[in-house]
């Protein structure tokens, strides 16, 4: 097992020549040749002012750069035409309905049934997760990695921890299903970017990685691609380093080839993956049921999804383009698409709203170097701090003077064979957490409201009473009652004790124990 101490690191590409030392004349002239053939010999027009550790440093990296794939990106991005640019209402169909099934609709029966099986296989060792943790808490006014952002509920505990304690106590449930005496691990697999990698680490560590074995806590870092200008000209954050940005989410695929995740779950007989990303502070870790519906399925792939609230959400759909399976953006569905109703159900007929909340086979992932050069890259036209190269000075732009490149996780789906979408309910099981403090949408405050409105549900549908006490503020509306993830994963476990009872808020419940004191 590889130690989350010791964290995978990126595999270095092979270098375009023999030489071994990019800091070599020879060298040198050999990168500015292949430089020059790709049209980006401007990167090197200050080599000659740099120190010698500037210029070893920018040659390592114009080294390890394949300027050629940056240009075949850029002309693909620019000049193919894309789905994304252009309405293809036409072009559009609804989920066909064997790929589909509502959690909302099923039978509690088929729910358990669905549960059972998920549960089975990570008791058997073969499920892992996938946690999409590069984003940084910006918006939130945080410099810190977003997961470890702390919304201010009574536990105080950040996202992280909030996510690792249900992957505990789903370990439990699976080894209480199946009756297995030996360890049940779900080996977390944490995405980092460049600026947040070493602080993620840091905050694990420090915190004990918040009970799980630091064995099966598995660090990596997805990948960048460099800024360009319109015409496709690398551009440079200085003389001597070229200015890159993360490849987006669907970067997720190329770094777990390349930097051995791929591999550890493969001596780790994983066969299933869920992925999802760190914002969402209802995500159910290694849902059982969403497990168990895929594998039901036989998917490749599957995506959770959640119902739309009205047909003018702003929110992308799964449905089929072109007879594949695609994520369409609110901005491309015209009017009469959008309020198309399913006469089956009632329901709006393109309805199902993404939440970037995945399954894959190990299988499916380990095919995705396949047809990666087939997948669709997206601009974003940004305002970009770069060397201006007539000049030799470091500009701040006022305007957009310059694109980043990125993939999206659902990028994928086009190529899937077998493609499962599960509908969950809104309220239990997608909260974003975008927005700054006090904004009123997908902020702390809504978070912090969805987590504690949840666990009144716990106890009211477990058959206890909720009764708020004076001296509870009710933050957001919500009476102040937390039950932490160690005692129940989504409710479950809490019937037998609450039936027929009440409680009384404001309550941070951390054990059985505590719930059993606290009834009456």
């Amino acid at each position: 097992m590889i130690a989350a101490t010791t964290p995978l690191s990126i595999k270095t590409p092979k270098p375009v020549s023999s030489e071994t030392s990019p800091s070599t004349p020879l060298s040198y002239h050999l990168i500015k040749e292949r430089y020059q053939a790709a049209g980006q010999g401007h990167l090197l027009t200050y080599y000659d002012d740099l120190s010698e550790a500037d210029q070893s440093a920018l040659l390592h990296q114009l080294h390890h750069l394949n300027v050629e794939r940056v240009n075949r990106i850029h002309q693909k991005a620019t000049t193919c035409p894309s789905p994304m640019l252009t309405n293809q209402s036409a072009l559009l169909a609804p989920l066909p309905e064997e790929c589909f099934d509502s959690i909302l609709e099923a039978s509690p029966d088929k729910v358990n049934e669905w549960q059972t099986i998920g549960l089975k296989q990570i008791a058997q060792n073969k499920v892992g997760v996938i946690l999409l943790a590069g984003g940084q808490g910006t918006r939130l006014g945080s410099t810190a990695p977003k997961g470890c952002y702390d919304i201010q509920l009574p536990s105080t505990k950040c996202l992280f921890q909030i996510q690792a304690e249900r992957i505990f106590k789903l370990q439990a449930l699976a080894r209480e299903q199946e009756g297995v005496t030996e360890e049940v691990i779900i080996p977390w697999y944490v995405m980092t970017s460049g600026p947040t990698r070493l602080a993620t680490v840091k905050f694990f560590e420090e915190h004990n990685y918040f009970g799980l074995s630091q064995d099966n806590v598995v660090f990596f870092e997805q990948g960048t691609l460099p800024c360009l200008t319109f015409d496709g000209r690398i551009m440079m954050e200085s003389k001597s380093q070229i200015a890159v940005a993360p490849d987006g989410n669907g970067g997720v695929y190329a770094a777990l080839r390349g930097t051995g995740v791929l591999a550890n779950m493969a001596e780790r007989k994983i066969e299933y993956l869920h992925a999802y990303c760190v914002d969402n502070c209802l995500v159910r870790v290694a849902d059982p049921v969403f497990i168990g519906y895929c594998v039901s399925k036989n998917a490749d792939c599957g995506a959770k999804v959640v119902r739309k609230k009205s047909p003018d959400e702003p929110v992308g759909v799964v449905c089929l383009r072109n007879a594949t399976f695609n994520v369409v953006e609110y901005s491309e569905i015209d009017d009469e698409v959008a309020n198309r109703i399913n006469p089956r159900n009632g329901q709006l007929a393109f309805g199902a709203g993404n939440i970037a909340n995945h399954f894959y086979t190990v299988d499916f992932l380990n095919k995705v170097e396949s047809f990666e050069g087939d997948l669709e890259y997206h601009i974003a036209r940004k305002k970009i701090k770069s060397l201006d190269i007539s000049t030799g000075e470091v500009v701040t732009p006022k305007q957009v003077n310059g694109m980043k490149l990125e993939m999206f996780v659902f990028d994928v789906f086009p190529f899937t064979q077998r493609m499962a979408v599960f509908e969950v309910d809104r309220r239990e099981e997608f909260s974003p957490l975008k927005n700054a403090p006090g904004t009123g949408q997908d902020c702390p405050e809504t978070s912090r409201r969805d987590i504690l409105q949840q666990h009144v549900r716990f106890i009211q549908n477990a058959g206890g009473k909720v009764v708020v006490g004076e001296d509870d503020k009710q933050l957001e509306g919500a009476p102040t009652l937390e039950i932490s993830p160690l005692v129940t994963y989504s409710g479950e476990g809490l019937s037998h004790l609450v039936s027929g009872k009440s409680i009384k808020t404001p309550l941070l419940i951390n054990s059985l124990e505590d719930l059993e004191k606290a009834l009456f």
